[in-house]
């Protein structure tokens, strides 16, 4: 499963942090992080949903940006 989030990042560095972090997160395949279009696109492995995995993606994301916001809920 595969869905789109928007996103409120400062930088295109940032951004790209972001996108590292999702990837290390249990139950995400794949993510990219667009910071020109503040868009995140989360890829999840099979058996994970949406609300398993964004918690805990949003939290690794805030560690590396800490003022980020993803519009996932």
């Amino acid at each position: 499963m595969k869905k789109t989030y928007k996103i409120d990042v400062d930088c295109a560095n940032c951004a790209n942090k972001m996108e590292q972090a999702t990837k290390g997160t249990k139950g995400v395949k794949d993510a990219v992080v667009n910071f020109m279009t503040l868009k995140m696109t989360v890829e999840f492995e099979e058996g994970f949903t949406p609300a398993d995995v964004m918690p805990e993606v949003e939290k690794n994301c805030k560690i590396v940006e800490d003022d980020c916001e993803i519009f996932w809920k």
